[in-house]
């Protein structure tokens, strides 16, 4: 095996279906979804597929164990570049294929997706909360890397599985990108940007109790990222 693309699912069968039919017109290696406690007929979906691998978690353990375990996978797998996207329609299909020429050209670790770069297409507006901390979280970060990211939370990238080689990530939710990018910055990867479109389907999400608080979610953030930091420096 070679390249995978890896997509962590909750509860998202009304896009599930359509958004693999799109993948599979970019992409022809594996594809590994990894249904992470959905209780909405997502499961019926993915299992009328013979086209993908699933693993699926009986409860919702968190977007960020979804990922790890599909590294994880990707590891015993001899998977050489791995893709993840989400499914809910936000990240385009279609440049799946520029994300690995450019992991090839450029030599870089990480290609990340940007909805914020000058040349990123507005599709849709981000809700003002998600936009200011994603934008503070990504000031902070290029504070202390020298780094240049504009969107710290974009789910769309390709990985150089080598370059992780060893990288644990224990941070079961949405604040893994931020457990990524510090200890990615410990170690010394290059990292860069590629524009996508900003496409936001869920300006009604939640994040759940008292991450809802923009603020508790901002400290948050920054307890996971410098946690992350101290953990690599050891």
């Amino acid at each position: 095996m070679s390249d995978l693309l890896l997509m962590p699912v909750f509860n998202e069968a009304a896009t599930v279906g359509a958004v693999l039919d799109a993948v599979r017109e970019h992409f022809e290696g594996e594809i590994l979804v990894v249904n992470d406690g959905s209780t909405d007929g997502t499961s019926t979906v993915l299992a009328g597929r013979g086209d993908v691998a699933v693993i699926a978690h009986p409860v919702n353990l968190g977007y960020g164990r979804a990922l790890a375990e599909g590294f994880a996978v990707a590891r015993t797998h001899g998977v050489s570049r791995i893709v993840t996207m989400d499914c809910d329609g936000q990240h385009e299909p279609s440049h799946i294929e520029q994300f690995l020429a450019e992991l090839d050209a450029s030599g870089m670790d990480i290609v990340s997706g940007s909805r914020y770069l000058p040349n990123s297409p507005q599709v849709s507006a981000a809700p003002s909360s998600r936009r200011e901390i994603n934008a503070r979280v990504s000031e902070y970060i290029n504070r202390v890397t020298g780094w240049s990211l504009t969107d710290a939370f974009c789910g769309f990238k390709a990985y150089r599985m080598q370059s992780l080689a060893g990288l644990e990530l224990r941070e079961a939710g949405y604040a893994m990108p931020l457990e990524l990018w510090a200890k990615a910055y410990r170690r010394g990867l290059r990292v860069m940007e590629l524009p996508v479109e900003r496409i936001y389907c869920d300006h009604d999400r939640t994040f759940g109790h008292d991450l809802d608080d923009p603020e508790v979610r901002f400290d948050y953030y920054m307890r996971v990222w410098n946690a992350a930091l101290e953990e690599e420096a050891c």
